[in-house]
């Protein structure tokens, strides 16, 4: 069984290519760090409401320990299962990949046949490999089902990936995305270099994951040389971990921007979005301590809202770092046009029933 990315239902490719809103969907535990299925089910809810286009389940956020625990199958068929039950709007639905080729392709094979559309596959288990090997193994699993690129910042175990590697990812048939998330402007420039030296700019949709630059990397254009020729590439979408939380602001703004640049009207009033947005991400991914505490983080903005019960994570070392609380309480001050706390507040009974 296989899939290729011609053969996704037409409203599902179209939303891709638009350029969605996916939020990284994180993992709900109770307080014995067993998965709780009323508040996972529950945030899919959230996101679907908030107007989401997608979701990426089994990502960094959802924690790779999933697999170890067993809940990798699981998670997934929730999610799927929820979201299903719970709109007919087309939403792309994105499975987390990680492991070496023969792992990454059964987890290919449950995600596909759990319904998603696409891959996210995580590099940092093929460490100390070649771009060659990196090439041959991201090729085998795209002969499951079609795959997004995934440029992980070093910080939290990702791996340097040169042009020339997006370049040969790029011209992999089956690759419909690629998400860049090196927190990095030089290694992003090095993804969108790749995939326009592949040619590959009508097929590989651009996705931020860039939690540090989210509104700049969806505002500004990106002019790359290829020959005599300037190529203008654009990111058009965002999964991302940062959106996980306040999702129906983050909506509110892809929207504003992407009217933004169709009426070629962005204005420093939107640019200046980009430093607060970050600045509130430095607290929910906890920059100060290397964002040791980034899915904690997040885990306690859902918490305040009443979408979580805790901040427990299966890593029990895993948890908010010393300040990161008073600094989301800084940023919400700051901030309190970004937070959707009233929408959350309004819909929490009925997300949860």
């Amino acid at each position: 069984m296989a899939l290729h990315w011609s053969d996704l239902p037409a409203d599902v490719l179209a939303a891709l290519r638009q350029g969605a809103v996916i939020p990284a969907h994180p993992l709900a535990l109770d307080a014995g760090r067993k998965l709780d299925a009323r508040r996972q089910k529950a945030l899919t809810r959230y996101y679907i409401d908030a107007g989401s286009g997608g979701l990426a389940v089994g990502v960094h956020s959802t924690q790779f320990a999933i697999r170890e625990a067993g809940l990798y199958g699981p998670v997934l068929k929730l999610a799927a299962e929820t979201a299903r039950d719970w709109s007919d709007s087309p939403l792309v639905l994105v499975a987390g990949l990680s492991g070496k080729t023969a792992q990454a392709k059964r987890e290919a094979e449950t995600a596909l046949g759990l319904g998603y559309h696409a891959a996210m596959l995580s590099l940092a288990p093929m460490k100390g490999a070649s771009v060659d090997e990196l090439v041959e193994h991201c090729a085998a699993v795209a002969g499951v089902m079609p795959l997004v690129g995934f440029y992980l910042q070093t910080a939290v175990g990702g791996i340097p990936l040169p042009v020339e590697f997006w370049r040969q990812f790029a011209g992999i048939p089956n690759v419909v995305a690629i998400k860049m998330a090196p927190f990095n402007r030089y290694r992003t420039l090095d993804v969108i270099r790749g995939v326009v030296a592949a040619r590959a700019e009508d097929r590989v949709t651009l996705y931020t994951g860039n939690d540090d630059h989210i509104v700049l990397d969806l505002a500004v254009p990106f002019d790359i040389r290829r020959g005599p020729d300037t190529v203008r590439m654009r990111i058009k979408g965002g999964l991302l971990g940062h959106w996980s939380v306040w999702t129906k602001s983050a909506v509110e703004l892809h929207a504003r921007i992407h009217a933004a640049v169709a009426a070629n009207k962005v204005d420093d009033a939107l640019l200046a979005l980009d430093a607060k947005v970050t600045d509130a991400n430095s607290a929910f991914f906890d920059v100060a301590h290397d964002f040791a505490g980034c899915i904690p983080g997040c885990h306690e903005v859902l918490r305040r809202q009443g979408l979580l019960e805790g901040t427990w994570c299966l890593d029990p070392h895993e948890q908010l770092s010393p300040g990161q609380a008073a600094e989301i309480d800084r940023v919400y001050a700051a901030y309190p046009e970004f937070a959707d706390d009233a929408f959350v507040h309004a819909n929490l009974e009925r997300w949860l029933a």
